[in-house]
């Protein structure tokens, strides 16, 4: 989790489309979020998945289509922590220090205000919230809002689980594991002298932590601590699979470590372009599992296997028809998990494009816009479309829900702009 780097926050990625080459196992998969991926939910039931990240966005996604269900816009930062709710619901929590409670459909349900730091990390279990924050501070909310302030670490608080038997544990920069038991309010269950970024609940009552010395440690529901595994770059994302078998580490150094357990077994390790992993969440099977990065994209993996399966959000590119820019149909790949180009598409997370050039924002029949956006103030042209992606969504049209991106490239840019002229007609 956030707070390895001793409280810095992490430079946002804007670009639209990073040239990264990838080892034969990380399959060419398509970017989604406009910045690194920072957090992953998976609903429990399984079928549906949310991400979010530096962008400021949630993405809803539909797993059986590949396909974003919803994008949303609310905090007033980075998103860096995602919880999945019993029913499907979503919970998000955001450098702005607010947490949000989404319906399943990607819905505001409501709203819980009170931390004073970016929160680090959430949790969830039986309607209790749990969330960790840079304030110093864990927050328990009740579900009718109401919370329990509990103070004890020494800095930012980096992650928080419910442990197998109900009860919040918490990691943070001070190097302290701490238990948040009502008769013993932040005991520490055990210390490591340097900073702990991630913390995953064990089915057997125990966990496993990760720190910023690359270290990945299973503490025992006795108490007892063991090393499982070094890597040589910080821990700052961890997950295990429902059933206690298998356990997910990733790292800056862009790699995802499997172990087996209970023994600690190194199975596999599952290489990507070499950029952070920031987050990793296991869908309901027990061996899929998700991971989002530093470069934006959303990887489905096999984690028993050990092998790379299709990612969400990836759209099959069809052969073009004759006199479209396949340079553009590249770039455009970042889009076409949200917005289709023709009639047929129809309206999906974004807006049709079909018949963009000319036509007035927030003008497509159907599509539930934002209020900037529907104030119809812009034409779209070939000119205004270059405007967006080069100061950003956030600054053209603020308050939209579209996710915050920018293309850098000029090459890119006149390539996308050929493409969205035929391509949209």
């Amino acid at each position: 989790m956030l707070g390895w780097f001793g409280g810095a926050r992490p430079l946002q990625c804007v670009a639209l489309l990073l040239a990264l080459t990838a080892p034969a196992l990380a399959q060419d998969q398509a970017a989604v979020h406009g910045g690194p991926v920072r957090a992953l939910a998976v609903a429990p039931e399984g079928g549906s998945l949310a991400s979010a990240g530096f962008d400021q966005s949630v993405i809803f996604w539909d797993l059986a289509s590949g396909r974003a269900r919803a994008v949303v816009r609310w905090h007033g930062g980075a998103v860096n922590a995602l919880a999945p709710l019993a029913d499907g619901a979503v919970v998000s929590g955001g450098e702005d220090g607010r947490i949000a409670v989404w319906s399943r459909e990607g819905r505001l349900e409501r709203t819980l205000l009170g931390h004073n730091g970016p929160i680090a990390g959430l949790a969830a279990r039986d309607g209790v919230i749990a969330s960790a924050s840079w304030d110093g501070t864990v927050r328990v909310w009740a579900p009718d809002g109401r919370a329990r302030v509990l103070e004890g670490h020494q800095g930012n608080v980096n992650a928080i689980v419910f442990r197998a038997d109900g009860v919040p544990m918490s990691a943070g920069f001070d190097g302290t594991v701490r238990a948040w038991r009502a008769d013993r309010l932040g005991e520490v269950t055990a210390a490591f002298g340097l900073p702990q970024n991630a913390l995953a609940a064990l089915p057997d009552g125990g966990l496993a932590v990760g720190g910023v010395d690359g270290t990945v440690r299973v503490i025992a529901p006795t108490g007892t601590v063991r090393e499982v595994l070094t890597l040589g770059r910080p821990v700052v994302a961890l997950a295990v699979n429902g059933s206690g078998t298998l356990l997910a580490a990733g790292s800056l150094g862009g790699s995802v470590a499997i172990l087996a357990l209970p023994e600690g077994r190194l199975l596999h390790t599952l290489e990507g372009p070499g950029t952070p992993v920031w987050s990793a969440a296991f869908d309901s099977d027990g061996r899929t599992l998700w991971t989002g990065g530093a470069d934006r994209r959303v990887r489905r993996w096999d984690a028993l296997a050990g092998r790379a399966l299709g990612p969400a959000g990836e759209v099959e590119q069809a052969a073009l028809p004759d006199g479209l820019d396949p340079h553009g149909a590249r770039v455009f790949r970042a889009c076409a998990a949200c917005h289709a180009l023709t009639p047929e598409g129809g309206n999906m997370a974004g807006p049709t494009l079909h018949g963009l050039f000319g036509r007035r924002m927030g003008s497509v029949p159907g599509y539930a816009y934002s209020e900037r956006l529907a104030r119809r103030d812009i034409v779209w042209t070939p000119e205004t479309v270059a405007d967006l992606f080069t100061r950003g969504p956030d600054v053209v049209t603020p308050g939209t829900t579209m996710p915050v991106q920018r293309l850098e490239s000029a090459e890119d840019m006149e390539a996308l702009l050929r493409f969205l002229e035929h391509a949209t007609r």
